[in-house]
């Protein structure tokens, strides 16, 4: 009975199993195609389909019909399916090059003979765009939320070989649910007119894709499928979920990077030996002008020292310094003339670069016609020398950037400072943005007066405009924080030509510096006062040395 029950039991097995597939399949062909008709929700107008089943629809509804301040952008996912197969190209190029150093490092490391990409395409199905966020801002710049699923067809293969056996990697059928941020920075009069994307994860990204090696299914092992989703998504959350951002360069930095000050030159100028005799009648009447390279701002000037050929002044000026690696001093000195040009007693210039910062370095120069090499006799003539003491003195928070600061600074405190490095002494720097909505009685010619300490300083006249743009910067060197002192801007219009009543007052507004100092920096669109709608607006930073 035990061999007979056996070979029973092995023919009823293999009688049973094929009659079980063959009536499950019509089960399925007969059941499956009623399920389909009972379910035209998906094609069904709203007002018709039930409350459940709308609220199983709610996840699937773009950003812009749940969320009004989201703005249905159909004409930009019209331009990316048509710029598709093109962005792919371009898209994969970028990978590839940005991937090329990567492979060739883990080539060298694991012995292998190449890993490259044997076949990398995005697919032919583009992302799609649920939504639009645009954010305004005082900023230089432009960002924006983006709502985005792609449920996309990619093909990636990743081919490693050793030897002779060649291991392949291969990702298809990838979705991504993710809201990106965007912003673009700065904005520069350069095209694109920005120069770099930042992007960052507003929110943990949903990622699904499928995973073969050597074609077979990776992501069939038990348990591994949920566990590679959940780390890849952490993995991107923890690099690039607000505040972590990726920034991609787009322009150069020479030609898109307005470059800010990073320090203080504090120039002394001595004395003078053995200067020219230019004035056919006595003696020269000297003064110096000093100027750093690549500065807009106007030159400096000592006092002039009436017939005098060793003239000494024992003047201190402070220079703004935005790259002290490239920057010269440049020194000129001049005969002043009451009538006429003034003529020039000799020149010389000081690279920034060789200055250590904090450290004061005395210096001695050779009076030169000019800095070229000329083999002129008029250029080897003796003209005399100029005695300067020069320091140059980093704001705080760039002082990381520079070698030979010491310990107080690169710690950030200037308790051990030493009194000759100008403890609570700064830079101020205002910069006069725009305005908006002024208009004058006679007319519109706006430009913006900065009143601050007795000095006076103005941008540009924009011709015949309510809401001119200047972007002009104006510096203030300070010997101690104004932290109780206020700023005076007003926006004046002239009158082109002459005239009765050529300048007219368009508003004001007086600013306290109180929160400048204490924040470092303020951003700020202000109501212009005698002003109906009128508003400037300003960028006010402080810059502690």
């Amino acid at each position: 009975m035990g061999l007979l029950g056996t070979l029973v039991g092995i023919i009823g097995f293999g009688i049973g199993v094929p009659i079980g597939l063959v009536l499950g399949y019509l089960i399925f062909i007969y059941f499956g195609p009623q399920d389909v008709i009972k379910d035209p929700v998906s094609r069904a107008p709203l007002e018709e389909i039930d409350s459940n089943s709308l609220v199983d629809l709610l996840p699937e509804l773009p950003l812009w019909v749940m969320k009004p301040d989201y703005e249905r952008v159909d004409w930009l996912n019209k331009f990316v399916r048509h710029m598709w197969p093109y962005l792919d190209k371009a898209i994969c190029g970028a990978i590839k090059s940005a991937m090329k150093l990567y492979l060739a490092e883990y080539t060298g490391r694991f012995k292998l003979d190449s890993l490259e990409f044997e076949i990398l395409s995005l697919g032919t199905l583009p992302p799609l765009i649920d939504g639009i966020k645009v954010y305004e801002s005082n900023e230089s710049q432009l960002f924006f939320e983006l709502a985005l699923r792609w449920a996309g067809n990619p093909n990636m293969i990743l081919a490693a070989k050793l030897l002779s056996a060649k291991v392949t990697v291969q990702l298809i059928d990838l979705q991504i649910s993710a809201a990106p941020r965007i912003i673009l920075r700065p904005i520069v009069p350069t095209f694109p007119c920005f120069s770099s994307v930042v992007v960052s994860l507003m929110q943990k990204p949903k990622i699904d894709f499928g995973l073969k090696v050597m074609g077979g299914d990776l992501m069939a092992i038990p348990g591994l499928y949920q566990f590679v989703q959940e780390l890849i998504s952490k993995e991107a959350a923890k690099l690039y979920l607000w505040p972590q951002t990726l920034e991609i360069p787009i322009l150069d930095n020479s030609k898109a990077r307005v470059k800010k000050p990073v320090g203080i030159l504090r120039v002394k100028v001595l004395r003078a030996y053995k200067l020219l005799k230019k004035d056919f009648l006595g003696s020269s009447d000297p003064y110096v002008q000093l100027s750093l390279s690549g500065d807009t701002i106007p030159a400096r000037k000592t006092s002039v020292k009436m017939n005098n050929l060793n003239p000494e002044w024992n003047e201190e000026f402070k220079l703004s310094v935005k790259d002290p690696y490239t920057q010269v001093l440049e020194l000129r000195l001049y005969d002043w003339e009451k009538v006429g040009a003034h003529d020039n007693l000799g020149m010389q210039v000081v690279p920034l670069k060789q200055l250590t910062p904090y450290e004061k370095k005395e210096l001695t120069l050779d009076l030169l016609n000019s800095t070229n090499n000329s083999s002129d006799s008029h250029d080897k003539k003796p003209r005399g020398q100029i005695m300067l003491e020069i320091t140059f003195v980093p704001f705080l928070e760039d002082s990381k950037k520079f070698s030979g600061v010491p310990d107080y600074a690169r710690n950030g405190s200037t308790k051990e400072a030493p009194a000759d490095n100008l403890s609570g002494a700064g830079l101020l720097l205002v910069t006069a943005i725009g305005a908006e909505d002024v208009e004058g009685k006679n007319h519109n010619n706006p430009y913006a007066v900065v009143l601050f300490k007795g000095e006076k300083k103005k941008t540009k006249s924009i011709s015949k405009n309510r809401n001119p743009t200047w972007n002009e910067e104006f510096q203030f060197v300070l010997e101690e924080a104004p932290s109780t002192d206020q700023i005076h801007i007003e926006v004046l219009s002239k009158r082109r030509g002459i005239g009765f009543r050529s300048k007219e007052s368009l508003g004001h507004v007086d600013i306290n510096l109180a929160d400048v100092v204490h924040n470092g920096r303020i951003n700020e669109k202000y109501h212009l006062i005698n002003s109906q709608d009128g508003k400037i607006h300003l960028e006010i930073q402080w810059k502690v040395i």
